[in-house]
């Protein structure tokens, strides 16, 4: 299978349909493209990370370019470099929350953003076909450095922007075994916080294995059998953040936006008077904002929307019910050590729990069950399945929804709903997709 940039770059299982000559290939391109410029390259944990590296470095050199290795570390602190050291582009090398046997390759501008359309199309043009590029010769030939400096530069930052002393605050990381494992026991001790640390003896095999923000249970069980102030679980290339409170209650993106965008806007520094969120994001959110006056707006899922429509409007705060938290007056992208310091700040300036901070937000039940079709798209335009979501809607009046939506890559369309039981969102479910069967999709 043919894998292609998607919202996250380039994914699949390494050296199947993600393969090192790809690798190569791609790192070609760039070296051309940047020749005598400077290319940063990070990386998570998983096995074939170095592996991905050392391709998309021969690559970059062979074509003039110099290639600066950042070793393991997590995507947001890759992406803050490529801005604020004024390299030509970057790459992180992750496959985020995925098993350690997928990879991926993401490629960062110099702005600290996705590279656009066109470059991607020629990247994917020159990786799938027979061109072959010229090599530099001679001087022209670019050179590997290493640049574990980045890491110190990045910590720097953090501790600029959030310069809270945690004195006495005892806090638990999951570092799902990834890129986390470099950053946040040292940013958090930097701060003087007692830290207890999960799942940061990557070995390879490891990352995301029954820890991190995808596999909570353990941290849960951690916090509530301990005394900690806050429980953080990192992904494997540490852009997402799932808290949990000091009762062991699970605070995600969701709790996160409401928590963080209540604080800015008391604090007169909510731009826009409006957070960003994806319509994935559970009913109860929207309705603890219109308590407090904060307004939103909701793209489709996935944190390039939610940035863009940060960008295109000004607003500071966005981010998905994931972890996926942007506070985009100190970064562009999600960062979830970022994420962690921004509530232990509010904790401490307002001298409050992450209970008290959070619990306001009723979360309502949602289920969603994926539904294989052989025509997602004509799905989405049947008339009887969008009457029967019409009606399902009315009956809920207001305290639950209805969300029918394609996959974008699979054949497959998502039935969620969202209500005050679990009973009554299986009830609805279940009758959404009688009605998508019986049209003989």
């Amino acid at each position: 299978m043919r894998a292609h940039f998607g919202t996250d770059g380039i994914r699949g299982r390494a050296n199947e349909n993600l393969t090192v000559d790809m690798a190569y290939r791609l790192g070609q391109y760039l070296g051309k493209t940047f020749r005598e410029g400077r290319i940063l390259i990070g990386r998570d944990t998983r096995l074939s990370g170095g592996m991905f590296e050392s391709a998309l470095s021969a690559g970059i050199t062979a074509l003039g370019a110099n290639s600066y290795l950042l070793g393991v570390c997590s995507t947001p602190e890759l992406i803050y470099l490529v801005r604020s050291q004024k390299f030509s582009c970057g790459i992180m090398i992750t496959a985020s929350h995925n098993p350690y046997y997928d990879n991926g390759i993401k490629v960062i501008n110099s702005e600290g953003m996705k590279i656009d359309a066109g470059l991607e199309e020629a990247l994917e043009s020159y990786i799938y076909g027979e061109q072959q590029l010229e090599f530099a010769t001679g001087e022209a030939v670019g050179q590997v450095y290493r640049y574990e400096q980045g890491l110190e530069v990045y910590l720097d930052y953090l501790q600029q922007q959030f310069p809270s002393d945690l004195s006495g605050y005892d806090v638990i990381i999951d570092c799902a075994n990834g890129s986390a494992s470099v950053t946040a026991e040292k940013m958090l001790k930097r701060l003087n916080a007692n830290v207890t640390v999960l799942a940061n003896q990557p070995n390879g095999f490891n990352i995301n294995r029954d820890c991190g923000s995808t596999h909570i249970d353990n941290l849960v069980a951690a916090v509530k059998n301990g005394h900690y102030d806050i429980g953080m679980a990192f992904d494997g290339d540490a852009d997402r953040l799932i808290a949990v409170a000091s009762d062991g209650s699970i605070v995600d993106g969701d709790k996160t936006i409401f928590c963080v965008g209540r604080y800015l806007k008391n604090n007169g520094r909510l731009d826009g008077g409006k957070v960003v969120t994806t319509v994935m994001a559970n009913l109860g959110l929207f309705k603890i904002l219109d308590r407090y006056g904060i307004g939103y707006e909701k793209t489709q899922v996935g944190d390039k929307y939610v940035y863009e429509c940060m960008c295109r409007n000004g607003y500071v705060l966005g981010g998905e019910q994931s972890g996926h938290i942007i506070l985009s007056q100190h970064a562009t992208t999600g960062d979830g050590l970022m994420t962690g310091l921004q509530l232990l700040e509010i904790m401490k300036k307002e001298n409050r729990t992450l209970n008290e901070l959070t619990d306001e937000l009723t979360v309502y039940p949602q289920l969603l069950v994926n539904v294989q079709v052989a025509d997602k798209e004509a799905v989405m335009k049947d008339e009887d399945v969008l009457a029967k979501c019409r009606q399902v809607e009315e009956v809920l009046n207001g305290e639950g929804r209805v969300l029918v939506r394609c996959s974008g890559t699979e054949p497959l369309v998502r039935v969620m709903t969202e209500a005050k039981t679990d009973e009554i969102c299986k009830k609805y479910v279940d009758e959404i997709i009688e009605v998508i069967k019986n049209k003989g999709y």
